[in-house]
């Protein structure tokens, strides 16, 4: 729901009702990820997507439907191969989706969670899309220390022990920057969503109960502060790399020791201009906690005196991407100097350098593009290779790593 916060939260603080119909769950080549979300309001207004085009048209009139009822649903769509007008996936992928009408003031946990996006407080919005029909809906709103909100009344249920269980996993998703699904039997202890009675009943009263009625599965959208792209080195190519991370919805600073050209008339579209020695700004920026798992650096400075101190430190942290501008003969030059420091074959081989993928790249844009597709690339797993040129997933399901968790770094 972050890339419609902006509009949801306007008609929420006018106080007009809308629908949300968020991708919850995906599987094969389907073209958006979880908490992707389409919103139409009560005059009919639509942003968002779901789908990329897909079935949008079937998603908008089921989020006018939520209006009508006042209920929440879960629905799915898929690739159909009976009618080739049927509304599906014409990918093969398959989606859920899950549509719930929001009423402002309604739901402590809806109100509180848009309020914290709004204000660009971490906060994980959870919602449970599956379970008994009385807690479809409930929402919280989770952040680093407390929660807001309740979930329904169900019998057989723990209300305080579900809550504080569906708080904490919550929490951990928050910590890690994960959206997804879990599901907790009514006492609150983990389980899967088709989980036997042995598994999730703590007396035999409930015993006789179907699945959907033993379990509820949640669904987190961890709502953290855009990742961050850090550019050293204050040239033309840094301009073209700051413009394309911010597209790629990095939050961009471009740093210099040269006050002559870290400049923000030269920089127009990076978020933050620093003028500092580079290793001295990733030394602050450490202690200070802004950096993390998620954080990629672009060192184009291709100049020993910054280039080495700075790589010294950001090899040793865990990243999730750190290159290095240069020729090929630069680079081999740069590795004997940070070996002479004492990195390690280990740490040196984090080092993406020359920095880009082999696009034949001549212009400050395309050298950008070029820089732009590799972190892209590691980032989430792809080959490198054109799609034309083999039979594999167009999508990647990334596990997650240590170096994509946006922990605190110090």
């Amino acid at each position: 729901m972050q890339d419609i916060a902006e509009q949801v939260n306007a008609w929420h603080a006018a106080g007009r009702s809308f629908a949300v119909a968020t991708v919850v769950s995906v599987s094969g080549s389907a073209p958006r990820d979880p908490g992707a979300a389409l919103a139409v309001d009560t005059d009919g207004e639509a942003v968002g997507s779901v789908s990329g085009g897909c079935v949008e048209g079937a998603v908008y009139e089921l989020c006018q439907s939520a209006l009508e009822s006042g209920k929440p649903e879960l629905h799915r769509f898929g690739f159909s191969d009976e009618d080739a007008f049927a509304v599906g996936l014409t990918c093969g992928g398959i989606i859920d989706v899950f549509v719930q009408p929001v009423v402002p003031g309604a739901s402590d946990g809806l109100d509180a969670a848009l309020a914290h996006i709004h204000s660009g407080t971490p906060v994980a919005l959870v919602r449970a899309i599956a379970g008994p029909a009385a807690l479809i809906g409930s929402a919280l709103a989770v952040t680093a220390d407390t929660h807001h909100g309740t979930l329904g009344r169900h019998p057989g249920l723990d209300p305080a022990g579900l809550e504080r269980a569906a708080a904490t996993h919550s929490r951990a998703m928050l910590d890690a920057g994960r959206t997804g699904q879990f599901t907790l039997a009514l006492d609150g202890r983990p389980c899967t969503p088709d989980a036997t009675s042995a598994e999730t009943d703590a007396d035999s009263s409930f015993a006789f109960a179907s699945a959907s009625e033993r379990t509820v599965t949640f669904f987190v959208e961890s709502h953290v502060p855009a990742p961050r792209m850090i550019v050293f080195g204050a040239i033309d190519f840094a301009a073209a790399v700051a413009r394309i991370g911010g597209f790629l919805g990095y939050h961009v600073t471009v740093c210099d020791a040269r006050p002559v050209f870290a400049t923000a008339r030269r920089f127009p579209t990076a978020d933050a201009v620093v003028v500092d020695w580079p290793h001295r700004y990733l030394d602050a920026e450490v202690a200070a906690g802004r950096v993390d798992g998620r954080t990629a650096l672009c060192v184009l400075t291709h100049d020993a005196k910054f280039d080495i101190p700075l790589l010294e430190r950001a090899l040793r942290l865990p990243l999730g991407f750190v290159g290095a501008m240069g020729s090929r003969r630069t680079h081999l030059e740069r590795l004997e100097r940070l070996r002479a420091v004492g990195l390690t074959e280990l740490e040196l081989s984090r080092l993406r350098s020359p920095i880009g993928l082999d696009l034949g790249a001549r212009t400050p844009e395309e050298t950008a593009v070029a820089v732009a597709a590799e972190i892209v690339a590691h980032r989430r797993g792809g080959t490198c290779l054109p799609l034309s040129s083999h039979g594999g997933p167009i999508h990647h399901d990334h596990p997650l790593r240590v170096s994509d968790l946006p922990r605190r770094i110090a």
